[in-house]
């Protein structure tokens, strides 16, 4: 039972794994949607799209989230500096969520915050967990190396 219910404990690697996953995939998300912002809409359509929305300093924030999420998003990608590239995202995102989602409700299709909500928890999780080994992060702050346990 006790592997059911935390699969990892017998193989840290699955960890490792799963954070890489969630990162090249959050990172992918990231990239495209700055990416849209950036080349599709353009910066300053992005800012036009803001104000509408009555995001405060429309041009300003249009630039960050922009930035952010491109850069941000190859930075989960690689695993470079995760914990922070995560937590600018997951800011961007709960501020995306109750200035301009969650009055529409949850359901993306209708402008709604569930892939927002998706986004910011993985992103939570990266915050908390970082990159894992497979990441750019553990070649520069290498783990600690853990103790073997010595039993009476």
């Amino acid at each position: 039972m006790k592997t059911l219910l935390n699969p990892s404990a017998g193989a840290p690697a699955l960890t490792d794994l799963a954070l890489l996953v969630a990162r090249v995939a959050l990172g992918v998300i990231l990239v495209a949607h700055g990416w849209q912002k950036f080349d599709e809409w353009t910066v300053a359509g992005t800012a036009a799209s803001f104000e509408g929305m009555g995001v405060p300093a429309a041009s300003v924030s249009a630039a960050v989230v922009t930035g952010a999420e491109l850069i941000g998003g190859v930075l989960l990608i690689v695993g470079l500096f995760t914990p922070i590239a995560a937590a600018v995202n997951a800011v961007s995102m709960v501020v995306a969520l109750f200035l301009v989602h969650a009055p529409a409700g949850l359901f993306v299709a209708e402008g709604g915050y569930e892939l927002v909500l998706a986004i910011f928890a993985g992103l939570v999780i990266l915050v908390a967990a970082g990159a894992g080994r497979f990441s750019v992060d553990r070649l520069i702050a290498p783990a600690p190396r853990r103790r073997a346990k010595v039993r009476s």
